[in-house]
């Protein structure tokens, strides 16, 4: 059985012999990210993969954000290291299902959370990550929107912009296991240490909280010279970039139960079989690709 480092070796040289490059997620293991060329959110993660000029992409995360590589990045071959790392809230809508919504709430703008199929992308007007959804929401003229499928991060985005939003009743069971009582429990152990959650958290949890942020928003918010200490409200694989990034500084995870068994499926072992072998590769037919890349475009095009 090979050791991390001879792993470790093999996949550099695979990378280097075919032209690729391995993205990774906040969320993902720590040994996954350390070998990531690029680790970060679902938005960086997608402006990283549409300006790639990889052959080959190895996409560590779940399959939605594979599909999202393969989309806009059409001259890349993208692989899932492990098939079965799916998302539980993509899985909670499907294309029919909005349509019929929209048959319901005709002239209503959609727009669709990256957490999302490629064909619930192409039933929609725009995307948007939890990054910029707020920004993405408060670029449209209406008033009125459909925002599928994360009923929290649409409440959140109704908060932020005081627009009337049609919640689809999706949402993230890992963050979901996120009680106000873990933040505040932990504020009483650290007073002194600001609460900072992802905005797929239940409302009651982000109304205790001192900052709503992305994954990316939480790093670059931990990186301030002015905190030494932060409680964190999202899934668990962040702390290892947060501690690796910020030696010296103290992060306080709310919950041990915050962990996502989809994205913990892939492993070093893994990643080197997807770059033997190719195998898991994501595509998406033509026709659901064209549709679904006008929507994330369109949110690309909207600068943070």
């Amino acid at each position: 059985m090979q050791n991390n480092t001879d792993i470790t070796a093999r996949i550099n040289a695979l990378k280097k012999e075919k032209n690729a490059v391995i993205l990774v997620h906040n969320y993902q293991l720590g040994e996954v990210q350390d070998i990531g060329d690029f680790v970060g959110d679902s938005l960086e993660l997608a402006q990283k993969a549409a300006a790639t000029g990889a052959k080959l992409i190895v996409f560590c995360g779940v399959h939605f954000m594979a599909e999202t590589a393969a989309i806009i990045a059409p001259g890349s071959k993208v692989i899932l290291p492990d098939s079965h790392a799916g998302c539980p809230m993509a899985d909670m809508i499907d294309a029919a299902g909005l349509r019929r919504m929209k048959d319901e709430l005709p002239g209503r703008p959609v727009v669709c959370y990256v957490n999302s199929t490629a064909e619930v992308k192409a039933e929609s007007d725009i995307c948007c990550t939890s990054a910029n959804a707020v920004k993405v929401v408060s670029s449209l003229p209406d008033d009125e929107i459909i925002f599928v499928p994360d009923q929290y991060l649409g409440y959140y985005v109704q908060q932020q912009t005081g627009k009337h939003i049609h919640f689809w009743p999706g949402y993230c069971p890992t963050h979901a296991r996120i009680l106000p009582e873990h933040i505040l429990e932990l504020k009483s152990e650290h007073p002194n240490a600001p609460a900072v959650v992802h905005p797929e958290c239940r409302p009651e949890v982000t109304a205790v909280a001192d900052e709503v942020l992305s994954t990316g928003g939480m790093i670059r918010f931990a990186q301030r010279p002015e905190i030494s200490e932060l409680i964190v409200g999202t899934e668990m694989g962040i702390i290892h970039r947060l501690r690796k990034e910020n030696p010296g500084k103290r992060f306080y995870p709310v919950s041990e139960q915050a962990v996502c068994p989809n994205m913990k499926l892939i492993t070093l072992d893994k990643i080197l079989t997807a770059l033997e072998t190719e195998s898991h590769a994501v595509s998406v037919t033509e026709e659901i690709a064209d549709r679904a890349r006008l929507t994330i475009e369109r949110m690309l095009a909207i600068k943070a």
